[in-house]
């Protein structure tokens, strides 16, 4: 990215390369819309080179995309309600499966899809911390800096937010298992 601030902007592409598979993942876990993600994605790459003079080298690259694709999310949100970015779960939840089961495992689909049941319940601030915990792997240190709080803090809302979604879950596989019968 400091080559990018530099005025190297085809360096821009590498970056893209590298991150836009993870950012998609990010809006897409926050939002479940395929088409919604990748403008989001692409909004991020246009703030970057917008924005390419206040990256500063100092902190790490993934933090500094990550704050801006929060505030892409959060400006996204603001022009458009939540409801335009969701759809039905059980639409998504197909597509999940579908995709899921050229693992050859219709019950590893199944849990696969009531995970991101479970997961689109969860408040946005919980999933914001599970997804870029677990699903975008970034490390309690970069989580605290993005949301500007402490390491300590994080861990107990990543901690609260996957007992949350243990409770959830288990709700959704119970529920699941009565109709079933």
């Amino acid at each position: 990215m400091l080559q990018v601030k530099a005025g190297q902007i085809e360096k821009m592409g590498l970056l893209f390369e590298r991150y836009h598979r993870a950012l998609f993942a990010f809006f897409y876990h926050a939002n479940g819309h395929s088409a919604a993600s990748e403008d989001l994605v692409q909004n991020v790459f246009y703030r970057m080179l917008k924005y390419r003079h206040t990256f500063t080298g100092e902190g790490e690259f993934r933090t500094w995309m990550y704050h801006l694709a929060r505030n892409v999310l959060a400006d996204a949100a603001k022009k458009h309600k939540a409801s335009r970015y969701h759809q039905d779960v059980a639409d998504w939840t197909e597509k999940i499966a579908g995709a899921s089961t050229a693992d050859g495992s219709l019950q590893q689909a199944q849990d696969v899809a009531l995970l991101h049941r479970a997961l689109a319940r969860l408040s946005p601030d919980q999933r914001e911390v599970l997804v870029l915990s677990r699903f975008q792997e970034l490390k309690y240190e970069q989580i605290a800096q993005l949301l500007d709080t402490t390491v300590g803090a994080v861990k107990v809302r990543a901690h609260r937010a996957l007992c949350q979604l243990k409770e959830i879950y288990l709700k959704l596989e119970n529920g699941s298992k009565v109709r079933e019968l």
